[in-house]
């Protein structure tokens, strides 16, 4: 019936969509979600072009980034996707999930986006452990990357800012910016605060 698995894919996706009273989010995950998985790249994947043409736009697209689990973001690569998706993606983010390796627990600060990011994007999901309490780093230094993201947007001076290189190649916090090791030691601090009141909860 469809000329191509994008046109039968956005056919479907739209005609949901508009099922649903068009609902203010609703959420898309294209075959090719990273650009490991494009052929030859994002912008030249007839896949990603297609979809971008036909999705309706009140539909958001997710992506992972580079690869599947993104070690890095850069404000390039989500130009390159917005252009093709004619959209901001919305960044399902890979990097703690262990559902792949479950020996393998990440426990490290969220890092590796690039400064000023927030503003090429439409949303950010955080894929996390599969075990539950070892997400308290995970989670908490995504709120405190998330806090230094809108401290720098309300300045008309770093608004904007597209800075490619990682947060992890920063060293030290400037002002307003973010510094992975002040957020991993805050997480820890209140990490150990919260273990601490659990441990004299009746029953523990």
């Amino acid at each position: 019936v469809f000329p191509s698995l994008a046109q039968a894919q956005a056919s479907v996706a739209n005609e949901v969509y508009q099922e649903l009273g068009q609902p203010s989010i609703f959420l898309f995950c294209p075959t090719e979600y990273c650009s490991s998985l494009c052929s030859p790249s994002p912008s030249q994947s007839c896949y990603l072009q297609t979809i971008g043409q036909e999705l309706l736009p009140g539909i958001g697209v997710i992506w992972t980034g580079p690869k599947v689990v993104s070690q890095e973001l850069s404000a390039v690569l989500l130009e390159e996707v917005e252009a093709v998706l004619r959209r901001r993606p919305v960044i399902w983010d890979n990097l703690y999930a262990n559902d792949y390796d479950c020996r393998r627990v990440f426990l490290g600060p969220y890092m590796g986006r690039a400064p000023g990011l927030m503003s090429r994007l439409h949303g950010l999901l955080l894929n996390p452990n599969c075990e539950l309490q070892a997400n308290f780093i995970p989670i908490h230094t995504l709120g405190t990357w998330f806090r230094s993201e809108l401290g720098s947007c309300a300045h008309p001076d770093h608004a904007g800012m597209e800075v490619v290189a990682a947060l992890g190649d920063s060293q030290g916090a400037q002002d307003g910016s973010y510094s992975p090791q002040e957020a991993l030691e805050l997480a820890l601090r209140d990490w150990v605060a919260e273990i601490n009141q659990q441990a004299l909860e009746p029953g523990r």
